[in-house]
């Protein structure tokens, strides 16, 4: 695992506010290798806005529901937190960040590069036995750029037309990837990653207030299937999640799907709710729930 941070960077920032409307996802730097399913690329304005709220900049970020690590990676990219500490308990996931935060990001990005893609070496290498944990790293790249929604779950098939009719192509951008891979391996030394359980770690930061904490929990509450479908490692127990939230320290958001049982455990613990638009893949305009100490900073 990596710790520390190279830089001496400003102490506070400022960040231009951000109006509450759906976002052009477009318009935000695409940073993270991963297409991944509940992705929060559209919330960035809000945690931008979120973060410069603050009186001062954190030292540190904790992501214990990392996934594809696009908030982490903005907020140590855009110098928002000094450094992140990202947790992940899904094994292929994990693989992918041990890879380029750990060594292994220059051969990640180069196997990227020279991979010819076509349906039958991609079913070749995802039939294949992984020796180490750099090829698990590469299949777990490549499955989830070519498997339908980014799906990592098991029956998740492959893209059948995708982009134009490119099929398994229309999401698989190899200098792309591989430059995104490179940009993040020039931050690792910013970067913490912890391949484990988010409770327990959010449990171990809990008391150091210069922490901050974004929470991005499967959404299995109120008996949604969504997680279920889309996560391997789905199961939480939203109520310890609660409890151990309520015990930290420094700042944090919580985002969950807007569900009757959530905005009662936030009731219960004391937490104001807040919604905000998103667009979801079929281009409807869905509502996500925030949670926080208080919103103060949030534009209505």
């Amino acid at each position: 695992m990596n710790g520390g941070f190279l830089f001496n960077l400003p102490a506070c920032v400022s960040v231009p506010p951000q109006a509450k409307r759906v976002v052009n996802v477009a318009s935000i730097p695409q940073r993270s290798p991963f297409r991944y399913p509940g992705g929060k690329t559209w919330l960035v304005p809000t945690i931008r806005q979120w973060l410069a709220s603050l009186r001062c900049r954190p030292a540190c970020m904790v992501e214990p529901f990392a996934g594809g690590g696009i908030v982490s990676l903005t907020a140590v990219s855009e110098n928002l937190t000094a450094r992140a500490i990202m947790v992940e308990i899904d094994e292929e996931v994990a693989a992918v960040w041990k890879t380029i935060l750990n060594g292994g990001a220059k051969w990640l990005a180069r196997q990227i590069l020279l991979f010819e893609l076509t349906p039958e070496n991609a079913r070749r290498i995802l039939e294949s036995t992984v020796s180490s944990e750099k090829e698990k790293a590469f299949n777990t790249i490549l499955k989830n750029r070519i498997s339908h929604g980014g799906i990592l779950a098991k029956g998740a098939g492959f893209i059948k037309n995708g982009e134009s009719g490119r099929g398994i192509n229309s999401r698989w951008y190899p200098k792309t990837l591989s430059n995104r891979i490179e940009t993040i391996n020039h931050l690792r030394d910013r970067i913490t990653f912890i391949e484990g359980d988010g409770i327990k770690i959010i449990e171990e930061y809990k008391d150091d207030s210069n922490c901050v904490f974004f929470i991005d929990p499967p959404y299995t509450a109120g008996g949604k299937k969504a997680g279920t479908r889309l996560y391997k490692h789905s199961e939480l127990d939203h109520e310890k999640l609660f409890a151990a939230v309520v015990k930290i320290k420094g700042d944090f958001l919580m985002t969950y799907d807007d569900a009757v049982e959530i905005r009662g455990l936030a009731k219960k613990h004391g937490f104001p709710v807040q919604t905000v638009p998103m667009r979801n893949t079929h281009n409807t305009v869905m509502h996500e729930l925030l949670i926080a100490r208080n919103f103060n900073w949030l534009d209505n």
